[in-house]
């Protein structure tokens, strides 16, 4: 891959939605980011986010053709990440799209295989492996502090978006679901980890056939029908040969089970929430006591979010930084669109399993990306 050292991207943002304030707030903290434009379905939304962060803002297909404009960052809802991004791809910008990469691997593989045939780059959220808790976890496990791995579990458990989320339909569709929705966080979290996934056998059922809206707004206390499972129960087989437990639910009310625990020949690691980048992870060498790391007061680990009273770690378009910096190198971006695709193969393949109960082999694998070092995650900042 050409590199172009010294590059600075010009950013056009699509989808003007709840999320997008995030990256448009965080943007000001990276190099080689200037934010140009945004675009969003609504007008109101686009001009809103436009006043805010001083862009401008533009229809959809004057942002694409806009030659100030290197980057796309597709914010859009997953139903039309694969239109948004292959349109920024045929219009030759670089893309980097929320999660997940399509909502079907066969989409996902088209999106890889363009951004190849047109040498640009193509990145994907989620990013948060890349936070402090995420480079301690992986720097530990490069260290060999628990030895090989054997085992491990994931969980993702809780009660669903209807509670506070006053049109929370949509979460509940193909393409939705725990496992889509906030599968990519804790997948791409192991495969950084533990490298690529080999194959899958699950379990997935619906806990509710309609569920019941109760968050404030004009669905209040309406039904909807649920189109895809709920309660999702899988094993994964890594290449490396370990084993983990993942388990991703919208039908648990309280749990105890922590996020991620894996487990070697010499020890076991602990790690906190992947959906932030801070936290505590947590190591016991050859069953001793647990050896805490905190996060909080490390690059990329310090509480920032919500702004008004900040008690976790948000970064998002750290991604999007790395992916200037890979282009500016001539190497493929940490958050890149092949390990959103292997996540994605990883997802699709655990529906496949739970519908045929059977074993469902990865059609794909993915290069495990390297270690954010420290000095590198420094020199991000602006």
């Amino acid at each position: 891959m050409k590199a172009y050292p010294g590059t600075r991207l010009g950013i056009g943002v699509i989808g003007c939605g709840n999320i997008s304030m995030t990256y448009l707030h965080n943007a000001a903290l990276f190099a080689g980011v200037e934010l140009k434009a945004c675009a969003d379905i609504s007008s109101d939304m686009s001009a809103l986010r436009a006043k805010e962060y001083g862009i401008r803002a533009m229809e959809v297909d004057a942002l694409l053709a806009d030659p100030e404009v290197d980057l796309v960052l597709n914010l859009t809802i997953p139903a039309v990440h694969f239109d948004v991004t292959m349109a920024a791809l045929s219009a030759g910008k670089h893309v980097f799209t929320e999660k997940p990469l399509a909502t079907s691997a066969a989409e996902g593989r088209k999106l890889v295989a363009e951004a190849r045939r047109r040498a640009l780059l193509l990145g994907s959220a989620p990013d948060t492996f890349l936070g402090a808790a995420g480079r301690r976890a992986r720097g530990l496990m490069d260290a060999g502090a628990i030895g090989r791995p054997v085992s491990g579990t994931a969980f993702m458990f809780g009660r669903g978006m209807e509670h506070w989320h006053p049109n929370p339909q949509f979460y509940y569709q193909p393409g939705g679901g725990p496992m889509f929705d906030m599968g990519p966080y804790y997948l791409t979290m192991l495969v950084n980890l533990l490298g690529p996934v080999k194959s899958v056998m699950a379990m997935a059922t619906k806990g509710q056939e309609e569920r019941l809206i109760t968050a404030d707004g004009p669905f209040k206390n309406t039904t909807f029908k649920v189109g895809t499972p709920t309660n999702v129960l899988s094993l994964l087989e890594f290449q490396s040969g370990a084993t983990v437990n993942f388990g991703a639910s919208w039908d648990v009310f309280r749990h105890s089970n922590h996020p991620i625990e894996l487990h070697g020949t010499e020890g076991s690691l602990r790690l906190p929430d992947p959906d932030t980048f801070g936290g505590t992870v947590s190591l016991s060498e050859r069953g001793t006591e647990w050896k805490n790391f905190e996060s909080g007061d490390e690059l990329y680990g310090a509480p920032n979010w919500p702004y008004s009273a900040p008690d976790r770690a948000n970064y998002r378009m750290l991604g999007v930084a790395d992916l200037v910096r890979a282009l500016g190198e001539g190497r493929a971006p940490r958050a890149s669109g092949d390990l959103a695709l292997h996540v994605l193969e990883i997802m699709e393949a655990t529906l496949a399993s739970s519908e045929a109960r059977s074993a469902v082999a990865i059609a794909g694998t993915v290069t495990q990306p390297p270690l954010l070092g420290e000095d590198e995650a420094h020199s991000l900042l602006a």
